[in-house]
């Protein structure tokens, strides 16, 4: 019984992610990398599923992100 009750807890995590990956795409469809980075972060995603959902890599996303921390500061 625990052992299907832990498969069951990972498949339903499996589908979270999959649904959250699914809305974080259409958040950020049509948006540069910056402006999706920038969504994507204030949703609370991390770098390297923004990354992923970007198609780049977690050290660009990275940098987006501290660019835009920098701006932020800055006004």
């Amino acid at each position: 019984m625990k052992k299907e009750a832990k498969t069951e807890g990972k498949r339903i995590i499996e589908l979270l992610s999959q649904i959250l990956r699914v809305g974080a795409i259409q958040a950020a469809s049509g948006k540069s990398v910056t402006e999706g980075a920038r969504l994507l972060k204030l949703a609370g995603l991390d770098n390297q599923t923004i990354a992923d959902v970007l198609n780049t890599s977690p050290g660009t996303i990275r940098t987006v992100t501290a660019n835009l921390r920098s701006r932020e500061r800055r006004r």
